[in-house]
């Protein structure tokens, strides 16, 4: 692995964000996960919460996941390769703008180049946060970002949509803000039809938006999300849930039936090892 410095890192991340063409950003879950997309030739990857809620043996939401095993996560992911690496910062691991600021600054301290900061609070019976309360959260975050030494790419995501309000004017309306606010990235995650996303992408132009791909929800391919102006899509969970899901149909097959048919569709420990071996890139 090359010794690439955080603040080339981040005018690599930079760049990725202004060039032509859609980034698909990838999201590990832990160090050989990472290593294991690298592998693949992606050129940045970003963490996923719900992937290290479910490594840690914990439920995704309802703060299950503290700051620092975040921090931790993200510091693990961010020396298995030389790639550039965002994290999900939840909702800044606290309510205050003041807490969304640190977390920022201990992103950063932690070798990553980028974050996203969402208005969502973690608590069911309320699960957003009133807009100006919001707007001001993204504001702080944008702040410490800025007072950094090197281009820290900060995403502001609006929850609506997977909170149980699917209120698309809402939405849009609090993804104008944060873009107004130096959000650097947009994110409405739920996003369903070609419309939804084309009136996000024309809102906040000429600010890149992130589209959640890999779930049932959104169907459109990738070249079409290019056409209607999407800059960036990731994954979220969907890698972790193959993962995941793989491992409870073998195991739930050799319990019940013992059955081992699933050894035949396996990778090879060989292959394994050998991706492992390498530095990347």
């Amino acid at each position: 692995m090359k010794d690439h410095s955080q603040a080339e890192k981040a005018a690599v991340f930079k760049a990725l964000h202004e060039r032509a063409g859609l980034l698909v950003l990838p999201n590990p879950w832990d160090a050989g996960s990472a290593k294991l997309l690298a592998a693949f030739g992606y050129e940045a990857l970003a963490t996923t919460s719900a992937g290290l809620a479910w490594m840690l043996g914990k439920p995704d939401g309802a703060a299950a996941v503290s700051r620092g095993e975040s921090m931790r996560n993200a510091r693990e992911i961010v020396g298995a390769t030389g790639l550039p690496v965002a994290a999900d910062l939840e909702n800044g691991y606290g309510d205050d703008p003041e807490e969304c600021a640190m977390t920022i600054l201990q992103a950063a301290e932690a070798g990553l180049v980028g974050g996203s900061i969402e208005d969502a609070t973690g608590r069911p019976e309320d699960p957003i946060y009133p807009f100006d309360v919001a707007v001001e959260r993204v504001r702080a975050a944008v702040s410490a970002a800025r007072s950094l030494p090197f281009p820290f790419i900060l995403a502001a995501r609006a929850e609506n949509l997977i909170n149980g309000r699917p209120d698309l004017p809402d939405t849009i309306r609090r993804l104008e803000a944060f873009a107004e606010a130096g959000a650097d990235v947009l994110y409405a995650p739920g996003l369903k039809t070609r419309e939804e996303v084309s009136a996000v992408v024309k809102a906040v132009a000429p600010r890149p938006v992130n589209v959640l791909v890999g779930t049932a929800v959104l169907a459109l391919p990738l070249e079409e999300l290019a056409e209607l102006g999407v800059k960036r899509v990731s994954l979220g969970s969907a890698l972790a849930r193959v993962a995941y899901g793989a491992l409870m149909e073998a195991a739930e097959g050799l319990r019940k039936r013992g059955d081992l048919s699933f050894v035949g569709s396996t990778v090879t420990y060989a292959l394994i090892n050998d991706v492992l071996k390498k530095s990347y890139p």
